[in-house]
């Protein structure tokens, strides 16, 4: 399964930034979530509306992957977080999915 990265108008990417601002530690276990997604293995997202959905790392500060899906070939990674943040991570990724799909509809 292909996984890209939202960016937006401007050209920022902040699931990118998120990821750059991460301990190695947590970015690895973060890395290993993304291979479990572009591996086809996504028993464990679970949506939390508006067509996003989220992939909870168990671990640390209980890390966050956002996702939305394009197709059954592509993922974006719309962000990223800590469970301390859930709420509004999920607000800011609603956000950037419903971004993208206006932008995409567009571009048709």
């Amino acid at each position: 399964m292909r996984v890209d990265v939202y960016e937006d108008e401007a050209g920022w990417r902040p699931f990118d930034e998120w990821f750059n601002a991460l301990p190695p530690e947590y970015a690895t276990k973060v890395l290993l979530a993304r291979g479990r997604i572009e591996a086809g293995l996504t028993g464990g997202l679970k949506s939390v509306g508006e067509g996003v959905h989220e992939w909870r790392i168990d671990w640390g500060p209980g890390l966050r992957l956002y996702v939305g899906f394009d197709g059954s070939r592509l993922v974006l990674l719309l962000g990223g977080g800590t469970k301390r943040r859930q709420q509004a991570d999920i607000r800011a990724a609603q956000s950037r999915w419903a971004d993208y799909l206006q932008r995409k509809v567009r571009r048709k």
